[in-house]
Formats: structure tokens, C-alpha cells, sequence
């Protein structure tokens, strides 16, 4: 069967006419799908039940489940384990800010990447997500929450230039008009730095924020950490950069979690604020999650507070990130590895 929500609003067209309806269906269907975020064909109150059933027969409709929910008694911070049409399970996080509603969705379940200080990776990689399996993280929490969500973050499980395609039509599909109609300019998308892609997304004109899995100033530190810097080194990654900033006129985020003992010394703040010198960007220093099997321990407060201050005397815009949902795992992959044995035990 096919996946009618990751059609565009002009494939639709196209295949309602393929189908023979009259044209005005392709709008009211997308409208189901998109807007309204039902789950069954059946819902469409406007479209004959013998439409409904033809398109049944042909299509089938994303959705993400919820398996699991904890919600932080310190913030509100929920984090959802959904499970997919297939079985697999992937995470979200939706955070509640003075701005609005925030959620971190997964674009991968598991990931090939092999970042030591995350958990998804220890869980190895299935799968891709489509982009309705994207757009249905987004769906189901705004419904179980009765709420509008204004800001996405694929920082979730997988690496979103690691299923380039699929992320760049979920792009298209949430900020299209028709639909959630969440502006580009309300979405961030981190990448651990898979050098082609951020020219490929360059080229795409798009106005996203690019946030950078970063986590150490030189070749040495980061190869222990993050293996793919082995195939792009920072040198190489930085001037991939420049040139994102250079062309679309957005800055850049860098994400650099703080590993005591690892990349945390003054040094390393001074060769990260002389890597970044003149670069449009910012740099977001996160005290790193414990991950079961991991000896990472996180930097201390005021370790954070005297790197965060170097930085800023290089001229380095720079923020400490408030932790939120300490109390319920809600940095990615923890809930599902925690939780899925026991799931498959039960099976």
C-alpha cells in the first residue's frame, strides 16, 4: 500500500485525478490528513464512503501511537515512546516554553552514527522515517495535548541528513499553507556533520536553522567521541559552514555537550572560540546526559560558567542550556532502550 500523507498537496491532485474524482477532493483530502490529523479514512465526513473505501484499498495513513508517556513533575516536559505501523518505536520530546510549544521528533529509528555519549546509537539503526511518520509525532502530541505546536527540532533519534529526502519533503509538507503551516523560520534541523548534505541543503534555500553536533574544538577529541569525524574532520566541517552562513544569510548553531575531563578545559574553549572567530553563529553548551554504559560524567556548573565565559570574551555568542525533563530520560534514546526489551520480553 502507499503512504497518502507523504504526498504533496499537487501529487494528491494528480493521483485524485488518476483516480477519476473530481478535483476539489485532492484539497478536502489533504485538508483530513494535514489539518486534522485523523487516523482513518473513515473520519473524512465529506468524501463518499465509496471514495473513502477506494482510497483505503490503495493507501494507507501514518500514524504514531503512543506507547509510553512521562511527563516531568519539575517543568512539564513530556516525552513520548510512539510506536510506528511496523512495530518500531521512536522518541519525541514536547517542551513548553514562554514562547510556545516545542517538540523534538525523530527522523530515524535508531541511528548509524555512533556518537558515544548518545543512547540511540547504543540501540543500532532499523530504519528511516518518512515524512508522514515525522508529521504524525507532531499530530498526535498536538492532539493529546490540545494544543498548537510553533517550534520543531529534529534533534530526536537518527541523523536527519542521514534520510535527506524524506526530511526534506517533511520540510515541505509541515510548513505548506495547507497544512500545520509551521514557518521554516520555527524549525531547526542538527546535523552531526555530514558534509555534503549541509552544501546539498545550502543549495535548497531554505530558511531552517542548521544546528551543528560539535562537541570538541579539534580532530583528537572529536574522532573519540563522534567516529563520522573521521571521514569529515572539523576543519573540514567548519568550512562547509562558513560557506552555509555565507549563502543563506542564517546563522548557525553549534551544539557542544560538556564531558568533564574531555573537552571541557579553558584550552579547548580558547581553540573553539578561535575556530568559530567571525563565523555568524552561536554556541549552545549542554552538560551531557548519562547514557547506561557510559563513563561520561557532565561538567560542573561553574566548569560550564568559566567556558561560557571565555568564549564570550572571544567575541562567541554563547548560552548554557537549561536541562528539562531531567526526571524522565528525555534526552534522546534513553525511554526506548530502557523500554523496548522489556516490550519484546513481553511479546
Amino acid at each position: 500500500m502507499k503512504d497518502i500523507k507523504s504526498l504533496t498537496l499537487d501529487e494528491l491532485t494528480q493521483a485524485v485525478n488518476d483516480l477519476e474524482m473530481p478535483a476539489y477532493r485532492a484539497e478536502q483530502i489533504y485538508k483530513w490528513l494535514h489539518e486534522k490529523g485523523i487516523s482513518s479514512f473513515d473520519e473524512m465526513l465529506n468524501i463518499p464512503k465509496n471514495i473513502r473505501t477506494l482510497l483505503g484499498d490503495i493507501y494507507y495513513i501514518s500514524v504514531a501511537s503512543i506507547e509510553k508517556k512521562l511527563i516531568s513533575c519539575y517543568d512539564g516536559t513530556i516525552k513520548y515512546l510512539f510506536k510506528l505501523y511496523d512495530g518500531e518505536f521512536v522518541e519525541s520530546v514536547l517542551m513548553d516554553y514562554h514562547h510556545g510549544y516545542t517538540i523534538c521528533i525523530s527522523t530515524q529509528v535508531g541511528c548509524k552514527m555512533g556518537c558515544t555519549f548518545c543512547a540511540t546509537g547504543k540501540s543500532g539503526f532499523s530504519r528511516s522515517l518518512n515524512a508522514s511518520e515525522m508529521l504524525a509525532q507532531i499530530q498526535t502530541a498536538q492532539q493529546d495535548n490540545h494544543i498548537r505546536i510553533s517550534n520543531i527540532v529534529l534533534m530526536g533519534m537518527g541523523e536527519p541528513l542521514d534520510n535527506y529526502d524524506n526530511v526534506l519533503r517533511f520540510l515541505r509538507l509541515v510548513s505548506a499553507t495547507q497544512g500545520l503551516n509551521i514557518g521554516m523560520r520555527h524549525i531547526t534541523l542538527s546535523t552531526c556533520g555530514v558534509v555534503p548534505r549541509i552544501y546539498d541543503l545550502m543549495n535548497e534555500s531554505l530558511q531552517v536553522t542548521l544546528s551543528i553536533s560539535l562537541h570538541a574544538p579539534n580532530d583528537h577529541i572529536r574522532s573519540q567521541t563522534m567516529p563520522i569525524n573521521n571521514k569529515y574532520p572539523v576543519d573540514t566541517l567548519l568550512n562547509a559552514c562558513r560557506k552555509y552562513v555565507d549563502k543563506t544569510g542564517r546563522r548557525i548553531t553549534f551544539e557542544y555537550a560538556m564531558i568533564d575531563g574531555i573537552n571541557d578545559s579553558d584550552d579547548c574553549a580558547y581553540e573553539l572560540s578561535h575556530k568559530l572567530k567571525g563565523m555568524n553563529c552561536h554556541v549552545n553548551l549542554i552538560p551531557v546526559n548519562d547514557v547506561n554504559g557510559v563513563n561520561y560524567r557532565k561538567s560542573n556548573k561553574q566548569r560550564l560558567i568559566e567556558f561560557s565565559k571565555i568564549l564570550d570574551k572571544n567575541g562567541i555568542t554563547v548560552t548554557i542550556r537549561r536541562t528539562l525533563g531531567s526526571d524522565i530520560d528525555a534526552s534522546c534514546g534513553q525511554l526506548k532502550r530502557n523500554y523496548v526489551p522489556q516490550a519484546d520480553s513481553e511479546a
